[in-house]
């Protein structure tokens, strides 16, 4: 069976043995889209987290990257003959803006990747590790970063699980022979749930419960910065092109949609998907007004036939990022947060999607699964 798939995937991907990937974090935003990535492709997988991603065919086993017996008994059973790693599991704490400079929390995140690290190192078809990280690399979160934030700056001076773990991983990998790359996405639109950092859920359930109501899409932030995203989707495809174009390997990488927006900017295309009236800035926290309408949204899901979740098991703690984003609290634009991707054009990857038509996508995508309601037109 190895071979075969060592035969059908060297023609798909130049030359790459790829024969079996394991993501760790496999019902997170980006696990979950790689994962439904790969199921496409026929690239056998399995996700690794603490709940089941919800993707229907998914190879799943159960993890607690904090048991290290268990990870483990799972590289055994499970994981022996894996080839690619992506490691895109996290743990922050709850209300999660106060826990980014938190020294436990920091902890937290390098156990995590060591546990897991310690029984890979027996896995001798072991080839490739991919290390996800994020724009808090420039400093973001604690200070006005440079424009625009490339890769080749030393590092940030600011405690941060990210430096923690891509240490762990330069060790290792210098001793093991691996392969890998490190990903620095700015803010991530996919799908998951229970996701701590999930603004497309966020503001999906906002837009349902105001329409619901037959309130108009109020904008609940303040004045709005300039901001880039990226589409899950195609985070996924960079991360595969990755494995078998040697321009990546023991590579750090920024990757963006390839524009620019504001929040109140892209506004107008929440009224539209969602069919509501334009309405005033109402300046709001979201995690403060909207996780109390539990009984607002049971009605949305038995009036629409939603799959029956509650709006923590949609957002998670997403609420609390979405205000975040929203400058909910500022009088004054926040900061610009851009990111270089030429190192990223340089070596091959030039994906790119409109933001516009990745919110039009993932909306979409997210009433058809039934997870959000459809707008009447």
């Amino acid at each position: 069976m190895i071979r075969h798939y060592q035969a059908s995937l060297e023609q798909k991907y130049s030359g790459a043995c790829i024969v079996k990937v394991a993501i760790f974090g496999g019902s997170g935003v980006v696990g979950r889209a790689l994962l439904e990535h790969l199921m496409k492709e026929n690239i056998p997988a399995v996700a690794l987290a603490r709940r089941a991603p919800d993707l229907l065919g998914a190879n799943f086993v159960s993890l607690d990257l904090l048991d290290p017996k268990q990870c483990e008994n799972v590289v055994k059973t499970h994981l022996h003959d894996v080839t690619h790693v992506v490691y895109a599991a996290l743990f922050e704490q709850p209300g999660l803006i106060s826990g980014w400079q938190d020294d436990q929390q920091m902890q937290t995140n390098l156990t995590m990747l060591s546990n897991i690290m310690a029984p890979l190192k027996t896995v001798e078809t072991l080839e490739h590790i991919t290390l996800l990280q994020g724009t808090k690399a420039y400093g973001a979160h604690i200070a006005p970063m440079r424009i625009p934030g490339r890769e080749r700056e030393p590092r940030h001076p600011h405690n941060n699980f990210y430096w923690l773990q891509e240490d762990l991983l330069n060790a290792e990998a210098a001793r093991q022979g691996w392969r890998f790359t490190i990903w620095r996405p700015q803010i991530i639109f996919g799908h998951a749930l229970n996701a701590p950092m999930n603004l497309l859920a966020a503001l999906g359930v906002y837009a349902a419960l105001q329409a619901h109501q037959g309130s108009s899409l109020a904008y609940p932030g303040g004045p709005s910065g300039v901001m880039e995203a990226i589409d899950a989707n195609l985070l996924a495809r960079a991360i595969c092109f990755a494995w078998s174009h040697p321009g990546f390997d023991n590579e750090t990488f920024n990757i963006t949609n390839g524009d620019v927006f504001t929040m109140e900017d892209i506004w107008p295309v929440l009224n539209d998907l969602f069919n509501l009236e334009p309405g005033p800035v109402e300046p709001q926290l979201l995690a403060a007004t909207c996780y109390d309408r539990e009984a607002i949204w049971s009605d949305i899901v038995s009036q629409h036939k939603l799959k029956p979740y509650t709006i923590r098991q949609v957002v998670g703690d997403s609420f609390f990022y979405a205000d975040a984003l929203l400058n909910a609290r500022g009088s004054a634009p926040p900061p610009p947060s851009v990111l270089s991707t030429i190192k990223l054009r340089k070596a091959g990857f030039s994906d790119c999607i409109d933001t516009e038509d990745m919110l039009r996508n993932w909306f979409g995508k997210l009433q058809s699964m039934k997870i959000l309601p459809s707008p009447a037109r």
